[in-house]
């Protein structure tokens, strides 16, 4: 069995993450493989994997904050807020100027609340909103509290047919778990009057995983390497190392005082380097909260 840690894939066009998820079990001979967050089909670029005991870290990772480059195109809006969809209503965008367009995205930039796409993995009523609205149902999804700490407008362009002008752009995106840049695309157009939706999308990195530590599935398929568990840890979260007998305890299920680095998660080390635990601290103590090493 391939050793447990992290796989970071550049994942392609046109694959859904659970088809990556797929692929990836058969290349590392285990089915223990599981992703921290989907990118939709369309979209390229970082998607971390979880292998064998690695898959614990997941949860803790699709937290994080993530960073994307985008391209929006302001005109036309879609059945699903990207090209994917069905071509909805088209606006001629040539009365919106450059700084309008950048005036928007600040103003979708901070913490803000936004209304999921119709067509997501959200549940309503334990059905996915995706599989009602493609049911013909629509539904309505509450909006969610939501950080972009960076919404930055690059390479304004103007394209004109016989329906009028489209304006396309591309931008970075950092923002918090949870964001759909789908949804600043709809919601940049709308704002502006003329209706948007995200024509390309890739994500550059996922917290401390970036593009440089991508591989390809062909890449992988040459050489399979997994990012080892305990620096994967070391990568993402602070990190503790432990005395023999704090070992001993965490490794039990344990407490121990606490060491005054924040709340967590805090990766927890044996003496000898071995990746030991996930701990949140309380006041006066640390407890595990995910353990890998067996006690």
């Amino acid at each position: 069995m391939t050793n447990s840690g992290v796989v970071i894939v550049d994942k392609p066009a046109d694959w859904t993450s659970h088809d990556v998820v797929a692929r990836v079990r058969r290349l590392a001979g285990t089915r223990r493989v599981g992703h921290a967050g989907t990118l939709d089909p369309m979209a390229t670029g970082v998607l971390v994997l979880g292998i064998d005991k690695g898959t614990k870290l997941l949860g803790h990772l699709t937290l994080t904050e993530k960073q994307y480059r985008a391209t929006i195109r302001l005109g036309q809006r879609t059945s699903t807020d990207d090209a994917e969809g069905e071509p909805g209503e088209r606006v001629a965008a040539d009365r919106v100027t450059d700084g309008e367009v950048c005036d928007g995205a600040a103003a979708l930039t901070g913490v803000i609340s936004q209304v999921p796409p119709q067509v997501s993995a959200i549940k309503v009523n334990g059905q996915r909103a995706y599989k009602m609205a493609r049911a013909g149902t629509e539904v309505e999804l509450k909006a969610r509290q939501v950080t972009v700490s960076e919404f930055t407008v690059e390479d304004i362009r103007r394209t004109a047919d016989e329906a009028g002008v489209l304006v396309d752009f591309d931008a970075t995106v950092t923002c918090s778990s949870g964001t759909y840049i789908r949804a600043l695309a709809r919601d940049l157009g709308a704002a502006l009057g003329v209706g948007g939706h995200l024509t390309a999308l890739r994500r550059t990195r996922v917290g401390p995983y970036d593009l440089s530590r991508a591989r390809t599935l062909e890449q992988l398929a040459e050489e399979f390497s997994v990012l080892p568990l305990a620096e994967a840890v070391a990568t993402a979260f602070p990190s503790r190392t432990l005395s023999d007998e704090e070992a001993r305890r965490i490794a039990h299920g344990n407490r121990i005082p606490a060491a005054g680095l924040g709340p967590g998660p805090i990766g927890l080390f044996a003496p000898d380097g071995t990746v030991l635990a996930l701990a949140e601290e309380r006041p006066g103590y640390s407890k595990p909260i995910v353990v890998f090493a067996a006690a």
